[in-house]
C-alpha cells in the first residue's frame, strides 16, 4: 500500500504529476502506440491506457481524444480517454 487511499489517480484528474491535455490520432503505430497532435503544434506518442480497470478503447485517425503527459519525458503520454466528436 502506497499510503494513498483514493488510488493511483487520486479523486479527479491526472496520475500525480502527469498533465491532461487534448489532441487528436494522427497515427496508429505497432505495439499499442498512437502519434498524437497536442495543443501547442506538438507531437507526441502515447498509449492506450491498460490495467484492470480499463475498458478497450480502439481508436482510429483523427478520433480527438485526452492524453496524460508524463511529468519526465513531455513527448510520451498515455491516452486517457477518447472525446465526444463534437466538442
Amino acid at each position: 500500500m502506497r499510503g494513498d487511499p483514493v488510488g493511483e489517480r487520486g479523486e479527479h484528474g491526472p496520475p500525480r504529476g502527469m498533465k491532461d491535455v487534448e489532441g487528436t490520432v494522427l497515427a496508429v503505430l505497432p505495439r499499442a502506440l498512437y502519434r498524437v497532435a497536442i495543443e501547442g503544434g506538438r507531437e507526441i506518442q502515447a498509449h492506450a491506457l491498460s490495467g484492470p480497470r480499463a475498458n478497450f478503447i480502439r481508436l482510429i485517425v483523427g478520433d480527438r481524444v485526452m492524453v496524460a503527459l508524463a511529468p519526465n519525458d513531455h513527448g510520451r503520454g498515455r491516452v486517457i480517454r477518447r472525446l465526444p466528436k463534437g466538442r
